[in-house]
């Protein structure tokens, strides 16, 4: 990954007409990097890639692109001169032109037309399908036919805009995996929106977590699910459960799982009521453990299984065990916590409610406001 700053908002407010969308986001892209804007529907992921590409204009602050402003605040360079691509949804390609008249369409008039048509066709797998028209292709062929026609034209920036969604999963992510490797090998750097975080952690080395028309985090995928920054990116990102605790010191809390030592300080008052985040990798086996716990569910997932746990108390835990030691719904379980990575933050309201985010299809569980 390249050092040199490639893409930068500034203080950006940014939305449709008169209304605002997004609000007060910062952050850069380094040249070569790919980054992702995850969040729920409606969180202004869509409305930030637009207002990137020029399609919508912007309130306050500014966007900068290899340091040249071309968004702000009474300003809008025309898209068509940002050297930017972009990937739709539904891919938008020309049904009466060829696969190969497609991706020539941006770059007709260039002298190597054909040569370089011929190369991003190579690029996409599908030198043998030029003569094809889209509907003689499946999603995926037709996915990379966009994909190749936003590339010839060498953009700084490649903008791509749930790109997957109209995919089947196995073809997603083997398609995702696919696009990194493409923009890796050519240096291209890009922005993904998506709300589904595996594909935005199979794609992308930043990603950034909105809510509500706001960026609650601009990290790697790593930092994002050892280390969030906010109770909602910890509940967005992965699985898991929050739990009541003491902090007995800067990078020790009491629980009713035993004390729990992390692996770092926090700067919280000791004594203070604390929520501590447990995700399924946390929560070990362990038969000869005294904590003891009632398995109420469970999810075979081929080489694990993951299990809802339940304390004494009532409060609920999941966990992954191997999928060779099979347990039964109703047995109780030894259990013990291997939380390294302590997340805490300051205990808000009730704990244990029930939270689905249904764009990601995954379960997840958080403290409520």
């Amino acid at each position: 990954m390249s050092n040199e700053l490639l893409l930068n908002l500034h203080d950006l407010a940014c939305g449709y007409k008169d209304q605002k969308i997004v609000q007060g986001l910062n952050l850069h892209l380094n040249n070569g990097d790919i980054g992702c804007l995850l969040g729920p529907s409606g969180c202004g992921k869509t409305t930030t890639l637009r207002a990137i590409a020029g399609f919508e204009s912007v309130f306050d602050g500014e966007i900068r692109l290899a340091g040249e402003v071309i968004s702000r605040a009474g300003f809008t360079l025309a898209p068509e001169k940002r050297r930017i691509g972009m990937v739709f949804q539904d891919y938008a390609l020309f049904p009466h032109l060829s696969v190969a008249d497609n991706v020539a369409f941006g770059i007709r008039k260039h002298p190597e037309c054909a040569r370089i048509t011929a190369e991003m066709l190579d690029l996409v797998k599908l030198g043998h399908l030029g003569k094809r028209y889209p509907h003689e292709l499946s999603g995926g062929q037709q996915q990379r036919v966009a994909l190749a026609r936003a590339l010839a034209p060498q953009p700084r920036l490649l903008l791509l805009d749930e790109p997957f969604s109209n995919l089947d999963i196995e073809l997603r992510r083997k398609l995702s995996h696919e696009v990194r490797e493409i923009l890796k090998a050519r240096g291209t750097s890009g922005i993904l929106v998506t709300h589904d975080q595996e594909e935005a952690f199979a794609v992308s080395d930043q990603v950034g977590v909105f809510r509500d028309g706001r960026l609650e985090q601009w990290d790697t995928p790593y930092n994002l699910y050892h280390e969030p920054v906010t109770p909602f990116v910890a509940s967005f990102i992965g699985q898991g459960y929050f739990i009541r605790g003491q902090l007995l010191s800067p990078e020790t809390v009491h629980t009713e799982l035993g004390v729990i030592h992390g692996n770092r300080a926090y700067n919280l008052p000791v004594g203070s009521a604390v929520d501590v985040l447990l995700r399924p990798d946390d929560i070990i086996c362990d038969p000869d453990s005294s904590q003891k716990a009632l398995i109420i569910d469970k999810t075979f997932l081929g080489a694990s299984t993951l299990y809802l746990l339940q304390l004494s108390t009532g409060t609920q835990l999941e966990s992954i065990f191997p999928s060779h030691a099979d347990h039964w719904i109703g047995e109780n379980v030894g259990i013990r916590v291997a939380a390294d990575h302590l997340v805490i933050f300051p205990a808000q309201g009730s704990i244990a409610a029930h939270t689905t985010l249904p764009e990601s299809g995954v379960r997840r569980f958080s403290s409520a406001s």
